[in-house]
């Protein structure tokens, strides 16, 4: 079985467009990612072909420069330094205009450093849609549903992967394993990487790098040779925050990565939460705020965070502001949204109404390849003009949230039916709140209130109507992303996932101790929590403490509200040694441990917020 067995229609257009683009130029350069399938497109010509990845290419190569052969050449292969310097040696050997030159290479050959140049047109090839690689898994096999939804989004439209993915199941692996089939997966990538980049350590680097996300030289703790090699891989991209890996082999690499080796993966996430948190602190550019918030996300390990903002992904598509020309096609992405969601037509048009008279340049829209709209996003400036339209979504908390001219961005609606392309309009209004330094946000959408917990949001509570008369009303949150309350965002942050964070050693050191002497007054006397000017004494600290563990032990969410019982139990009440307690409230002693750090790491946070 091929990288693409089978014919498909976007297979068919590029391999016509190959055809006639290899009729027309001496020199064209097709390009795409590892296992994209320019191969597969290339057989399509009748040519001559010379694989350089292959031994004795060299000699092959000269005597295909060299020879009779009037058809095309088709240089496979072209990946590396070596591999590089072979093709560009024999073309400016080859006698001008005698035969078609096609090179196939992961990166274009004019990002390739010393290429000359010349008369030469690049085809880009594009990963496969979603319902392709469901096809094609389909083809290879795998009947169960479950199986084929791995496959597509492990994939990320890359037919090697899906292919590698659907031999993992074939040999035994499961669907409910996704760590266990990324496993194989990456084997394939890195053993067609290879040639790129050979070595064991030079592979396990490379998982690094992907488990956390972007990576500079002393993230990553490389010599700065290793770190140039890396830089030069076909998979990695150089960013603001360093180098990263290209989805979806990234997602695939960290999924490798935490599944062979758990422990040391959250302690590589801890590292690099504690080195980004400190950058984020310290930082006063909005965008790179930004940049950092998104990476403090990543880093800090929640499933759900990293399964819905994270996924196996595509080529980032562009979102752009609306302009007034936009207005029907926002009008038909808001039906599709409130279809999707079950929510009441007409009182979904009345909203986007609303929001259209406020401001239309409120709406971002993210577009395909060729243009055309597939997802949206409405997020309106908090002013005075635009509180009409805030309102019916925010009820009895608008005052509260929205008086005072307080500013910031609210979240009306985010929709994009491709799961890769969502995942990149939800970091974008992420990005877009931490420039603008607050976010609110009101949905009905269990999916996004899981998602806002696990982001450390602050849940005001529910509205009176169900204005999508879909059975529930929304909850409203919101988030201040200031730099002033980043680092209690952090805090926060990194108290929903399930290990400390150990950069707060400190502040849950003092909290701790704090605890310990509640009921007794000089041991309070000495705590550094009486500098704060909302625990100035011994009595102000007492009642403070004994009043966030209860306000943590009434949280909606039930690893807080765990977590707030464990505290009141262990301190307030003292009602025994830590087992004894574990007992009593029917836990685990390692989820009793891992609620009680939670609860000390929350409280830290919320003193210091």
């Amino acid at each position: 079985m091929g990288a693409n067995d089978g014919d498909s229609g976007t297979r068919a257009a590029l391999a016509a467009e190959l055809g006639a683009a290899v009729a027309a130029r001496p020199l064209v350069n097709l390009t795409g990612p590892l296992g994209v399938g320019k191969t597969w497109l290339a057989r399509s010509l009748d040519a001559q072909r010379v694989d350089l990845s292959r031994p004795h290419a060299p000699d092959d190569l000269r005597r295909a420069v060299t020879g009779d052969d009037r058809r095309p050449l088709v240089l496979d292969g072209v990946d590396g330094a070596t591999a590089m310097e072979y093709a560009a040696g024999a073309l400016d050997d080859a006698p001008a205009g005698r035969r078609p030159v096609l090179v196939l290479s992961r990166r274009p050959l004019r990002a390739a450093r010393g290429w000359a140049g010349g008369d030469m047109i690049t085809l880009a090839v594009p990963p496969l849609p979603d319902s392709e690689i469901r096809a094609l898994a389909s083809r290879a096999g795998l009947a169960d549903p479950g199986a084929r939804d791995l496959v597509v989004r492990l994939a990320g439209g890359i037919p090697l992967l899906a292919l590698a993915a659907c031999r993992a199941m074939h040999a035994g692996a499961t669907p409910t394993a996704p760590a266990a089939v990324a496993d194989e997966v990456g084997a394939e990538i890195l053993q067609r990487l290879a040639r790129e980049l050979p070595g064991r350590r030079r592979a396990h680097t490379l998982r690094l790098l992907a488990a956390v996300g972007a990576a500079d030289e002393k993230l990553l703790a490389t010599g700065p040779d290793l770190f140039t090699e890396l830089a030069g891989l076909s998979l990695v991209r150089r960013t603001a925050l360093g180098l990263a890996v290209a989805e979806p082999y990234r997602a695939v690499f960290d999924m490798t990565y935490q599944w062979r080796r758990p422990d040391q993966h959250g302690a590589l996430l801890a590292r690099a939460a504690r080195y980004r948190g400190a950058m984020l602190t310290g930082t006063a550019s909005p965008e790179r705020r930004a940049e950092l918030a998104e990476q403090s996300m990543l880093l800090a390990g929640d499933r759900v965070v990293r399964e819905v903002l994270f996924p196996p992904g595509r080529p980032p598509v562009p979102i752009v502001t609306a302009q007034g020309a936009d207005a029907d096609d926002i009008g038909r992405l808001m039906h599709g949204w409130a279809s999707l969601k079950g929510f009441d037509q007409r009182r979904t048009e009345r909203l986007v109404t609303q929001w259209l008279d406020d401001d239309i340049t409120g709406f971002r829209l993210a577009r395909d390849i060729d243009g055309q709209p597939i997802g949206l996003i409405s997020l309106i400036g908090v002013r005075e003009q635009t509180l009409a339209g805030m309102e019916p979504l925010l009820q009895q908390h608008t005052e509260r949230l929205v008086g005072g001219d307080r500013g910031g961005l609210f979240l009306g609606a985010a929709f994009c039916p491709e799961p890769a392309v969502h995942a990149q309009v939800l970091r974008h209004i992420l990005r877009q709140a931490v420039t603008s330094g607050r976010l609110l946000v009101s949905t009905a959408d269990p999916g996004y209130h899981r998602l806002l917990d696990s982001l450390a949001f602050r849940r005001h509570g529910g509205i009176h109507d169900d204005i999508y008369r879909c059975g529930r009303a929304p909850q409203v949150y919101s988030n201040d992303f200031t730099g002033a309350a980043l680092p209690a965002w952090l805090r926060r942050l990194s108290a929903t996932a399930t290990a400390p964070d150990a950069a707060d050693a400190p502040a849950a050191a003092h909290l701790t101790e704090a605890l310990g002497n509640l009921h007794t007054t000089k041991g309070l006397a000495g705590s550094p929590l009486l500098a704060a000017a909302h625990t100035p004494t011994v009595r102000a600290l007492r009642a403070w403490l004994v009043e966030a563990v209860d306000a943590l032990a009434a949280s909606p969410l039930v690893a807080d509200a765990d977590a707030g019982r464990v505290l009141r139990a262990y301190y307030v009440d003292r009602s025994g040694t830590h087992w004894q307690v574990a007992h009593s409230l029917h836990l685990s002693r390692a989820t009793y441990f891992r609620r009680l750090r939670r609860g000390v790491t929350a409280l830290a946070a919320r003193h210091d917020g």
